[in-house]
């Protein structure tokens, strides 16, 4: 089978998120029918919504560096474990050499494959207003949902101030209100479109169906390396 590489980091949670998903939907009855996988979890990587928005540091350059290490020591299939960071996709690709898989156009497939014509996009506002989602989504006729400002700025406060900071308490996070709007602005399923998330939504009762960007690029990831799917 091909080997793996995650360029990680961005952050540590949802980057081991993946490798262990990765874990989870490989059939395997033994050690060695699992997949090599190499991570480098580089948390120096500057904030890819602070870039995108405020003209932060750039993270493409620590985002190739990693890339180039990767393939360098056998990595023959890479991903990003982060939605932000496919706003600098082409660049990682350019770097690379090898495939890189995309998670936000692999989970807009998925959307499609399942029948969705409205999906809600729950993300960073760097995600929000590169329009990686909006762009897969549309391209396959789905018509895409975003949060208004307050949905946004609650999705902020759960990604940086509770999970990126290791803080498992949502009690004082609007997300009913958010979840309330969604469903009012006729969303059919929200896609976690921030690896944070699918972290905190096993902790939250959507009251609809959601897709996990993490899950369906980890499934993607063990097919591109030759593997075979738990219970496919």
């Amino acid at each position: 089978m091909k080997t793996l590489g995650i360029i990680g980091g961005m952050g540590p949670s949802a980057t081991y998120d993946l490798a262990q998903k990765i874990v989870d939907r490989t059939e395997a009855a033994k050690d060695q029918d699992h997949i090599r996988v190499f991570i480098d979890c580089n948390t120096n990587i500057p904030d890819r919504t602070a870039a995108i928005l405020y003209g932060g540091a750039d993270p493409l350059p620590a985002m190739t560096d990693s890339a180039r290490k990767l393939v360098s020591i056998g990595a023959e299939v890479l991903m990003m474990p982060c939605n932000t960071a496919h706003f600098f996709y082409d660049g990682v690709c350019a770097a690379a050499g090898v495939p890189v898989l995309h998670m936000p156009r692999l989970t807009a497939e998925r959307a499609k494959q399942m029948g969705y014509s409205r999906a809600g996009i729950l993300a960073t506002k760097g995600t929000i207003a590169s329009g990686i989602y909006r762009k897969a989504l549309e391209e396959l006729g789905i018509e895409a949902i975003d949060p208004g400002e307050a949905g946004q700025d609650t999705l902020m406060k759960l990604i940086y101030e509770k999970v990126k900071a290791g803080n498992m308490d949502f009690s004082d996070v609007a997300i009913p209100e958010l979840l309330a709007e969604m469903k009012e602005k006729g969303a059919e399923v929200l896609l976690l479109a921030c690896t944070e998330l699918p972290i905190a939504f096993e902790l939250i009762d959507a009251g609809m169906p959601t897709l996990d960007p993490t899950l369906i690029l980890a499934e993607s990831a063990v097919l591109a390396a030759g593997g075979k799917l738990k219970n496919a």
